[in-house]
Parts: C-alpha cells; structure tokens; sequence
C-alpha cells in the first residue's frame, strides 16, 4: 500500500467508496475545506452523490469505475466497512488509501475481528465460531456460552443479522434463521451501559481522542449519544481510549476509528465491535467539538495536521429514523422541525434519503448547551414534538 510522503492540499480531488449518509457528511467538510469529492455508489440519488463533484455510478468493483478514480484522486476513503476490502487495496497500490484494505477487512468479518482483538489483548466476550454442523455441535456443548446472541459474521449492522439464542437447544433454529453462514455466538454479558471511544490517527501515528460517547439502542439501533458519558469515570474513560488506541496501532490505522465497549455489572470492559470509519456516535462533534469527525477523517487522509478535539459544550446526539414521518395511524406526515429547533442550541441535520421507511436512519439532531441536564430536557421535548416516546436513556 502506497503511504502519504505530503500533504495533500484543496484543490485535490478526494474520492470515497460509498454514497450514504457518512460520505455525504465527509463530502460537505472536504467541500469547505476546497477539496473536490468524487463518489463511487451504485445508487443514482445516494445522498453523497447528491453533493459530490463527480458521481460515478457504478458497482464497487467495476473496473472503469475504479480506473477513474485512481487515475483522478489524490487519495481515497471509504464511508462504511462493507464495500469490498480488495478493491481498497487494489486502489491503494496507486493512491494513498486510508484506512486501507487490511484495516477494513478486519472490522467487516466479525471472526476475524474477535481474533484480532483477543490477540491484541483487548477483551470480547465469550464467543464460538460456528461455520459447520461440526462447530455448532460443540457450539451447543458449551453451556456457559448461554443465553446468547448468534451474529452472522458478515454484514451485520443496526441490529441486522442477529438473533437472540435462549439454550442449546434453540441454536440450531437460529443459525437456519440467518441462512446457515458463518456466524459468531457470543455470550450475552450482565451489562451497565455501552460506550464507544472516538479517535483519528495521522500517517504520522500522531493519535487525538475524542470524549467518550454513552450510547442508548433501540431495537438494534442507535438511538442517543450523551457526551461526555454519564457513567463513565476518568479511568474508564482512560481505559476505553488506551484501548482503542492499541487497536488503531495494531492495524497500522489512518483515519477515523471507532470502538464500542460494553461496561459490565463489575465494571471491566469489554470490546464488541469496531467501525473503520467516522461513526453514528461521533455525530454530535459537528456542534459540541472544534473538529468535526469528518474533518478529521479528511484531515488524517490528506496528511495534514489533526484537529483540536476540545468539546465545548456538553452534548446529546439524537437519531431520527423514518418512523417521525408517520403518525400513531401509520399514516404519512411532515416532522415538527420548526417545533424541534425552537428549542435553543439545536442543530437539525437531514441526509437527503428521498424516501422515508420505519428504522431506516434520515437523520439526526445534535442538543448543545452548558449544564447536561439541561441538554438532556431539551432533547427530550423535541422528542415529544416528534411523537418519539421515553427519554434519552431508554
């Protein structure tokens, strides 16, 4: 893989794999900051194509598709770990590509993340590989193993792809559920509450680390971020970054990086994935920190200088999904967001999706202001305006 021996400076042009939500964020910072952007994503109305300067329309392996943007791009990013882990290396024997190929062949099959991170002395929970008859039959052996949640090794996300195992006996249904492919059974584990560590990293190895984000899910999705964590002291906080950090050195990682621990009843901590990429929980530092995470992911590409990521403001990151456009009746209807932004300090970001379904992720609204309390009341109005129930921690 080709590393950055310059910076790269506007106006170079930057291609990203991937036309969602997460391109369309990096595209509007590397835009402000005079980069170029040229998009590789099979839908014609993605929502980074959208806003891109070049919109290539075509499969991620496509071979012209590929030919024009190593031919065109100063250096390329993906906005989710799921495109092919090849074509990223492919492109990067020509053009710095961060993260590259082998970092995100490594966050995109769920077994071979768990070895990664028990080899690099990171703790997962207790977890069988099950690809077989023979390795579900000793899967089913291992009675300490259960209750469980059986993860497809692949492709899994916002609660796709897995399945919650009872016992034993309930394990071989469950794999037929999810098509027989390989899959991870991991133990389910006595949790306090979930928390992600947000970090960059520089060709240079330079390392800055976000605050820690306390995250809810709902059905599988997330649902807020509280930032700083509630619940997190300073030596978890310490614990969760130096974690993270080891990870991120380990793959030899430029880029934004994101790791999701689970905290436990006695306090240890436990790694259940990581996302190659800027992430969900990282929203809120478009508002609350003096570097966003797509500056930062455009930053740490291009080599130049990472930001500053003081957070000024005490935080609560709220996901809107395409339920809000539906009412108790199932009924269509246009969100209340001159209701939702009469609340002060409130930053509503849409992602152009042009049609809006139940769970599927539209958008976000990012709450700022001095008392955390405060912040968390105001998120919680907004929710009633949108005829979202309960509150930012269920």
């Amino acid at each position: 893989m080709l590393s950055l021996k310059e910076s790269i400076t506007p106006p170079a042009i930057l291609g990203v794999l991937g036309g969602g939500q997460l391109g369309r964020m990096f595209a509007q910072s590397a835009q402000s900051m005079g980069y170029a952007v040229w998009v590789l994503d099979p839908d014609t109305n993605s929502p980074a194509g959208q806003l891109a300067n070049k919109h290539i329309c075509a499969a991620y392996d496509d071979a012209q598709a590929l030919e024009l943007l190593k031919n065109n791009c100063a250096a390329i990013t993906t906005e989710f770990e799921n495109v092919p882990a090849d074509v990223l290396r492919f492109l990067g024997k020509s053009v710095p590509v961060a993260p590259s190929g082998d970092a995100v062949a490594i966050a995109q099959d769920r077994i071979v993340e768990k070895e990664f991170l028990q080899k690099g002395g990171v703790a997962v929970a207790p977890y069988a590989v099950i690809r077989s008859n023979d390795e579900l039959c000793a899967a089913q052996s291992r009675a300490e193993l259960f209750p469980a949640i059986l993860k497809t090794a692949r492709m899994g996300y916002d609660g796709k792809g897995q399945v919650s195992v009872k016992t034993a006996d309930d394990l071989l249904s469950a794999w037929q559920s999810l098509g027989c492919v390989p899959c991870v059974l991991e133990k389910r584990l006595p949790l306090q509450f979930e928390v992600s560590a947000l970090l960059a990293r520089g060709w240079d190895g330079e390392v800055a680390h976000y605050a820690l984000a306390q995250n809810v899910h709902r059905e599988g999705i997330l649902h807020t971020s509280t930032v700083p964590a509630p619940s997190a002291s300073n030596e978890l906080t310490a614990t969760a970054q130096q974690a993270a950090q080891k990870i991120a050195e380990a793959m030899n990682y430029v880029g934004v990086l994101c790791v999701e621990f689970f905290i436990l009843q006695d306090g240890s901590l436990v790694a259940n994935e990581m996302a190659p990429r800027p992430h969900n929980s990282g929203h809120y530092t478009q508002n609350a920190t003096l570097t966003s995470q797509f500056e930062q992911q455009v930053r740490a590409m291009t080599g130049l200088p990472l930001g500053a990521t003081h957070q000024h403001s005490p935080t609560v990151m709220l996901n809107i999904l395409g339920d809000v456009w539906f009412d108790e009746n199932n009924q269509p209807r246009n969100p209340d967001w001159a209701g939702v932004l009469r609340q002060v300090d409130t930053f509503v970001h849409l992602y152009g999706k042009a049609e809006p379904r139940k769970a599927r992720k539209m958008g976000h609204v990012n709450f700022v202001g001095k008392r955390m309390e405060k912040v968390v009341a105001r998120c919680e109005t907004a929710m009633k305006t949108l005829g979202l129930s309960g509150g930012v921690d269920d």
